[in-house]
């Protein structure tokens, strides 16, 4: 059999960087088991596996931490680099 795993991130930009929220999806034979969620700060369970993982991952202050920081090191850090690409396109 095939087996595919896919984590997924994504920034929602509101108002360029004044409101930025950061997800972060993981997705095991499409079905996605857990998420990160900047808006609600913790991992999220979305199959019973994923609440598993989503505890464990809880219980982990660093990793918390880490992805806590992502809408600013990840999100907005990139921000400037990717607008003339996405939001600033025009049609030629």
């Amino acid at each position: 059999g095939v087996f595919q795993q896919v984590i997924k991130h994504k920034c929602h930009f509101i108002n360029g960087t004044e409101q930025v929220r950061y997800v972060n999806r993981y997705i095991y034979n499409r079905e996605q088991l857990l998420h990160f969620d900047s808006d609600v700060g913790v991992f999220v369970g979305d199959t019973p596996y994923g609440e598993i993982q989503a505890r464990y991952a809880n219980s982990n202050q660093e990793l918390l931490q880490f992805y806590r920081a992502q809408v600013d090191t990840y999100c907005r850090y990139n921000y400037e680099g990717v607008t003339p690409f996405t939001v600033e396109r025009r049609g030629e």
